[in-house]
């Protein structure tokens, strides 16, 4: 029931109603498909930076620093990627309340356990993706530690960001790489998985539709997967020093 107000420091009636939509089951969803494609996209455009390390360390460098200063003189220096800092830990946050939400629900909804219970039936990532989760998210703060911050990297040269990606994918530093390559598989099924999951929700649910899915589901996770993997390994193998 709605309770009308003259008092002006009331919220509106549509900020009671859009809260109250976000709270559902529903909006929560919504809420991770929205915020999870804020995430891809970032994904898929650091991904192509990323690449840029195949075409030698100046490009490489010269990308680093055309990041910091785009919207300049509007914006100060690095204001830019304080911008989408902001907006990615946003989508992070929404993305895990929303996750974290339907799954208690999800629990609460079946409050009594068996004894002999039959294994529900489901892929891989999708038992996973809790797990998968919590690796994403260590590995992003280290990652951030690592190659924004330079605390964590042998070399941590700002302004030689080429020299800090060799420094740490380097032979000797195996465990670097394995972990972020654990790392980059996790979210290769997370975005599996999800990809699939949002194509059955806009209506993907015939029989070809659902192969549809998840061939693109395959396809979105394995190209993404690669592109990242490729500098890491490139680095290892030394096609790149």
């Amino acid at each position: 029931m709605i309770h009308w107000t003259n008092d002006p420091a009331a919220p509106s009636v549509g900020a009671v109603v859009t809260v109250s939509a976000v709270r559902t089951s529903v909006g929560q969803k919504a809420l991770m498909a929205v915020s999870g494609i804020v995430l891809v996209l970032f994904l898929v455009a650091h991904m192509i930076g990323n690449l840029k390390v195949f075409v030698g360390a100046e490009s490489f460098d010269h990308y680093a620093h055309w990041l910091r200063t785009i919207g300049a003189p509007l914006l100060p220096d690095s204001g830019y990627l304080w911008i989408q800092r902001t907006v990615l830990t946003a989508a992070l946050a929404a993305h895990v309340w929303a996750a974290t939400t339907l799954a208690l629900r999800a629990r609460a909804a079946q409050p009594v356990r068996y004894a002999h219970r039959r294994p529900v039936q489901g892929s891989y990532a999708a038992r996973t993706m809790r797990w998968g989760g919590v690796i994403i998210l260590l590995f992003a703060v280290y990652h951030v530690l690592d190659l924004t911050t330079g605390h964590l990297n042998p070399v941590g040269d700002r302004a030689h960001p080429y020299g800090n990606v060799v420094a740490d994918f380097a032979p000797q530093r195996w465990y670097v790489t394995l972990f972020y390559t654990l790392a980059v598989l996790s979210v290769g099924l997370h975005l599996r998985h999800g990809v699939f999951s949002a194509m059955r929700t806009l209506g993907q649910r015939t029989a070809a539709g659902e192969r549809r899915a998840r061939l693109v589901a395959l396809v979105a996770s394995v190209g993404l997967c690669a592109g990242f993997l490729s500098v890491p390994f490139a680095v290892s193998l030394g096609l790149v020093s």
